[in-house]
């Protein structure tokens, strides 16, 4: 039997990529442009796609934004809803 957690139910952890980036007034071609990180990718991590994330890019992402990664990502209780359930998407 594996250790390895069932992915097929989907995972609780959560992107703030698009809080970040609104709150310090860039895009994700801005972003894309300032950690070699391509727009695909940082759209995949900002709509909460990414089934993985590089230590690398989330370095450069920090870095970037001036986070931490506790402000990029965190993890929700399997109770609680996705605030931005409600949100318009993008």
């Amino acid at each position: 039997m594996s250790s390895e957690p069932d992915d097929s139910a989907g995972h609780e952890v959560r992107s703030h990529l698009g809080a970040l980036l609104d709150a310090r007034g860039t895009t994700l071609v801005e972003l894309a442009h300032r950690t070699g990180v391509t727009v695909a990718n940082l759209s995949v991590l900002k709509n909460d796609r990414a089934r993985a994330v590089r230590f690398s890019t989330l370095t450069a992402i920090c870095h970037a934004l001036d986070c931490q990664p506790g402000d990029l990502l965190s993890v929700t209780a399997p109770h609680e809803p996705d605030p931005r359930a409600d949100a318009p998407h993008e």
